[in-house]
């Protein structure tokens, strides 16, 4: 029986993967309260039981909750019990832009200090030894509902290694602005600019025209040749390290041609890889 602990930051997509979960056919349990997991637990080892694949969700509602939490789940360990954890996080301002989305109240706010930003960090700390002893940590600041599919899939159903890292390929315009959350940026200027070919000009790196032009110079192959090697030097380093996201930035002026080509380029060669997540998006165009 494949038994997964789900948690995570409020805001993080721990209901949004306990609903994928139980789409893949676990048999999903949300906020359990902490006496009856134990109890939980040892009916799912009966004999003949028909669940094959389950998943129990745990919140935090407060801290001493959650500690008996941790607690609880280590003397499973302890007892012989397999499980493994799936931890749903995303960065504070995603969060904090979320729940304001919302207009729900973090569970952590406190009645004469309530703003978001104080439950977050609270959470933050409570949740930081569970995040560590994660089989699998999932960064959701910038997955697509499709792609966190996508990740659960890739995770519980087709068994394929993964290291808890998301990379996201972004492609910009350097008109606009660098990324901020920005880890590589790499400047794709010095390629010709297709903006400048009338048949061009009005379309973009996702079409197929424009992605012959820029890849017809030699340039721009050995440019995503050495871009490789240097990522699988650099993500193995990463994933060493506890990295949980790295984003790729590929600029060129506008953000429209090049970049966008060689973005959709770099995402086409790591797809298939199937050790990290991956997702990419264009942020300049139109």
């Amino acid at each position: 029986m494949k038994f997964v602990v789900v948690t995570g930051m409020s805001g993080g997509g721990k209901s949004t993967a306990m609903k994928m979960l139980e789409d893949m056919g676990f048999y999903c349990v949300d906020n359990l309260p902490v006496l009856l997991i134990k109890k939980f637990t040892e009916l799912l080892e009966t004999p003949n039981t028909e669940l094959e694949k389950v998943a129990l969700g745990l919140d935090v509602r407060s801290s001493q909750d959650f500690v008996r939490v941790e607690e609880v789940l280590e003397d499973l360990k302890k007892e012989g019990y397999q499980f493994e954890i799936l931890f749903m996080d995303a960065d504070d301002r995603t969060l904090l832009k979320r729940y304001k989305e919302t207009r729900r109240i973090h569970p952590l706010s406190d009645k004469n200090n309530p703003r978001i930003e104080n439950g977050i960090t609270k959470e933050r700390e409570i949740l930081t030894s569970i995040k560590k002893k994660a089989d699998y940590v999932i960064d959701t600041s910038k997955v697509l509902t499709r792609e966190l599919k996508e990740e659960l899939d890739r995770i519980f159903l087709q068994n394929k290694e993964y290291n808890n890292l998301m990379i996201n390929i972004v492609s910009f315009g350097f008109k606009n602005g660098i990324p901020q959350d920005a880890d590589l940026v790499f400047d794709v200027r010095f390629l010709p600019n297709p903006f400048y070919i009338d048949e061009l000009k009005h379309i973009t790196g996702n079409d197929e025209a424009v992605q012959q032009y820029v890849m017809s110079f030699v340039e721009a192959g050995e440019f995503l040749e050495k871009l490789k090697d240097m990522l699988n030097f650099l993500i193995p380093g990463y994933i060493k390290e506890g990295k949980y996201q790295l984003v790729i930035a590929i600029g060129c002026t506008g953000g429209q041609h090049r970049s966008v080509t060689l973005a959709n380029a770099l995402f086409k060669e790591m797809k298939d890889k199937g050790k990290y997540g991956l997702s990419i998006s264009h942020r300049d165009i139109k």
